[in-house]
């Protein structure tokens, strides 16, 4: 059986999210300050954020299982063979209309 939302468990979800809100807010706006206090930003700082972000975006990724993998690649090869069954007979005869016109 699946449990009721009750007025509790509604308010302790909203005010986790409300949390969230305002931490990524308080984020943002620590961000903004450290732009905005007048500083250059060195190159140097820029590419290493650059790759500091990078890393993080790669740890991101999803890798497939060695199942998936298989399983997409017979996928494909069926396809192509489906196709390649169709079009060669299309091709065959169309070549041989254009032989018996030309």
């Amino acid at each position: 059986m699946s449990k009721k939302e009750t007025p509790a468990n509604q308010t302790e979800k909203k005010s986790t999210f409300q949390k969230a809100a305002a931490v990524a807010k308080q984020k943002e706006a620590e961000k903004k300050n450290k732009k905005n206090n007048g500083e250059k930003v060195s190159i140097w700082k820029k590419i290493a954020r650059f790759f500091k972000d990078m890393k993080s975006e790669a740890k991101k990724i999803v890798w497939p299982s060695k199942k998936q993998v298989v399983n997409n690649t017979v996928v494909v090869l069926v396809v192509m063979l489906l196709c390649s069954v169709v079009i060669w007979p299309l091709d065959w005869l169309l070549l041989q209309l254009f032989n018996l016109m030309f």
